[in-house]
């Protein structure tokens, strides 16, 4: 096999990059990291250079680039197929591909208005509306799953899936912007936020010295 190269952008900031990232990850496969800063002289010539859509993240192997977050993870689910990327059971694996693809397309007022910022810390910033109706039904998603599929692991689906990886960015925005959940899916977060590779990841996002300067609401 050829070598696989992940270009994505600022990993403090960087919310789709993060996700194909954590996929690829559990693959144990070898990888390169191409990491292109946003918002800088360079920046779209750097990604189109690599990337058709003019975005990152995109996954460069063997002579093919796939771009979109989702089109990766399930680009590498095909390429480990013993990584457990998606759940066994057909039922579990419908579901988590629908929770997927649900936060792959919603939750624009969330995704707006708390955008990915790890380092920082603004508890009760980003308020604004329909934030709150985003935030019920993510809750609603975690608390659910976490009901039925607990007993297998910390997980959605107890062991750390795609569908994990798609919603790992909100765990950190929750946490950026102190946001009150239930206790079943607080834990669920917790456990998110203790893996391996998202402390891999977060040092990273830590490490960096850029600085995006993305308006988010204050509190009222």
């Amino acid at each position: 096999m050829s070598g696989i190269e992940l270009v994505i952008a600022n990993q403090n900031y960087s919310s789709w990059s993060l996700r194909p990232w954590l996929a690829l990850k559990q693959t144990g496969l070898p990888f390169s990291l191409t990491v292109i800063p946003l918002k800088q002289e360079s920046t779209r010539a750097q990604i189109l250079a690599r990337s058709p859509s003019g975005k990152v993240p995109a996954l460069i192997h063997d002579g093919l680039t796939v771009w979109d977050s989702l089109a990766i993870c399930e680009y590498l689910a095909e390429l480990a197929p013993d990584a457990g990327l998606w759940p066994v059971d057909r039922a579990a694996r419908a579901t988590a591909r629908s929770v997927s693809a649900e936060m792959h397309s919603s939750f624009t007022a969330l995704r707006a208005n708390m955008p990915m910022n790890i380092s920082g810390a603004l508890p009760g910033w980003g308020r604004a509306p329909g934030v709150a109706d985003d935030i019920a039904r993510i809750e609603a998603i975690w608390t659910d799953l976490r009901q039925r599929y607990g007993a297998e692991g910390a997980y959605l689906f107890g062991g750390f899936t795609i569908a994990d990886a798609m919603y790992a960015p909100v765990v950190t925005r929750f946490k950026t912007y102190g946001v009150q959940i239930n206790p079943t899916a607080q834990a669920y977060a917790d456990a998110v936020l203790a893996h391996p590779f998202m402390q891999e990841w977060t040092s990273a996002a830590l490490a960096e010295t850029w600085v995006v300067d993305y308006p988010v609401q204050p509190p009222v």
